[in-house]
Order: structure tokens, then C-alpha cells, then sequence
């Protein structure tokens, strides 16, 4: 069923990157359903498009814009792009498919440093300059990078693991630097949500507390909720969990034959 708009950001503009499918589209769908004018930017032209005419086709106001964020050039012609137009919300959701085979002894060069520079050098000059320009004209800006458990602990995947947790703190230094501003800056873990490259067998949910594996639009809602100045306006510099309980665990469970 489609949830009803409370118009709790009509009148902001967004940046969403990596918007084209999976929890970057869900929280861009989101946001435009709750009044913001959002630019999706995502490396998949036509995916992308596609996202916009569904946001068009209900009403909502958006721009799709394609960018490489892998590359230096990336994210500053994503910046070059906006003009005098200032988003007063920015959502770091890009991030490079993952595959189970690059391990830490297998992941290549060039796998590994797009996984960086995806996550970690275009969300901080990214954030960074939106929060100068924010900071210069007033604006009450906010900010979400979506990270992951394994910004905590390993993933067998060290780009990927590395890519998160660097991007967590990040997000940290960013909220100190602009919390004086009223800018606010925050993050959301997910656990186990199929897309974006991960392999999780449907087996898997019976390990997970709440007997499921995660939806794009699980995510979504609480991106709103930290976006919104109604619910989390005293909320900045800190990492919300949505993993419907997996992170209660601390050990890995066995048993014997």
C-alpha cells in the first residue's frame, strides 16, 4: 500500500546519489513523495531515468543526472552541475556492486580503489563542499551516508569493509566541522539487504531475529526519519542500525553433528 505524504520536506531540494536502484532509489522515491525536489545521480543512465519518470508520474518534481563517482572528475562535475541551485538535503548512497569472490586475497587494484574512492573520497568532497556552500548561505542542511555493519567488522570483502568504515567516519568529522552551522550529519547500517551485488541465500533470514532479510524501504523510512527536522532535529554525528536484530549476536553460532 502506498503511504500517504505528511510533507515533511516540502520546500527542500535533495542530492540522492546511487539513487537508480536498490536503498538509494527507495530513499529518493521517499523524499520526493514528502515535497523535495531531488537530483538522483547515479552511474546507470537508463535505470536512473527510469526513477525519475516514476517520481514524475506521481507528482513529484526531480532531475536525473549521471555520474561516474569512481573517478575524481565524478563527483566534481556533479558539484559543476548544480549552479547557483544549493541542496539543503544530500544522501551518499553510491556505492559499487560487491561480489563475493574479491576477498582479501583475491580483490583487484582497480575493484578495490573504486570501492574507496566511491565511498569515501566523493562522500567527503561531496559533503564537504555542499557544506561549505550550506554553511555560506544559511542553510539548515542534512546529511546521510549509508554505511554498513561492516564498517565494524570484517566482511571477507576488505574494499568494501574498509569503503564503509571510512566512510563512518567521515560522516563524524563532517557533523563536528558543520554542527555549529546547524547542519546536521548522520548515517545509516544496514544489515542484510539483498542488492547491490551481495549474495544472501533465503536460508539466511533464520539466523536474523526478526526471521527476514531487510527491504530497500525498510531503510527508507528512518532515512526520512533522520532527514526530517520534525523527528531527529537534535540528532547529528551518530550511526543508526536498521538490521532488523542481526547485530545482537556477537559470536557465530554452531552446531554439532
Amino acid at each position: 500500500m502506498e503511504q500517504a505524504s505528511m510533507n515533511l520536506l516540502r520546500g527542500d531540494h535533495a542530492l540522492v546519489t546511487g539513487a537508480a536502484s536498490g536503498i538509494g532509489r527507495a530513499i529518493a522515491v521517499t523524499l520526493a513523495r514528502e515535497g523535495a525536489s531531488v537530483v538522483l545521480a547515479d552511474i546507470v543512465a537508463d535505470r536512473n531515468a527510469s526513477v525519475a519518470r516514476e517520481i514524475a508520474d506521481a507528482g513529484g518534481s526531480t532531475e536525473a543526472v549521471t555520474a561516474d563517482l569512481s573517478t575524481r572528475d565524478g563527483w566534481r562535475g556533479l558539484l559543476d552541475g548544480f549552479g547557483d541551485r544549493l541542496p539543503s538535503i544530500f544522501v551518499h548512497a553510491a556505492c559499487p556492486p560487491r561480489h563475493e569472490a574479491d576477498t582479501p586475497l583475491a580483490v583487484a587494484e582497480e575493484i578495490f580503489d573504486a570501492m574507496i574512492t566511491t565511498n569515501i573520497r566523493s562522500g567527503f568532497f561531496l559533503g564537504r563542499e555542499l557544506g561549505r556552500r550550506m554553511k555560506a548561505e544559511k542553510v539548515s542542511g542534512r546529511m546521510l551516508f549509508v554505511t554498513s555493519l561492516h564498517a565494524q567488522s570484517p566482511r571477507n570483502l576488505p574494499h568494501y569493509s574498509a569503503g564503509k568504515a571510512g566512510m563512518t567516519m567521515v560522516m563524524k568529522e563532517l557533523a563536528r566541522e558543520l554542527g555549529p552551522a546547524g547542519i546536521r550529519v548522520n548515517a545509516l547500517a544496514p544489515g542484510a539487504v539483498p542488492g547491490g551485488g551481495a549474495e544472501i541465500p533465503a536460508s539466511f533470514a533464520d539466523k536474523i531475529p526478526m526471521r527476514r532479510t531487510g527491504s530497500p524501504d525498510d531503510l527508507a523510512g528512518m532515512a526520512l526519519a533522520l532527514l526530517a527536522d520534525r523527528f531527529s532535529r537534535y540528532v547529528t554525528g551518530t550511526t543508526i542500525v536498521v538490521d532488523g536484530g542481526i547485530s545482537l549476536y556477537n559470536w557465530i553460532p554452531f552446531t554439532e553433528d
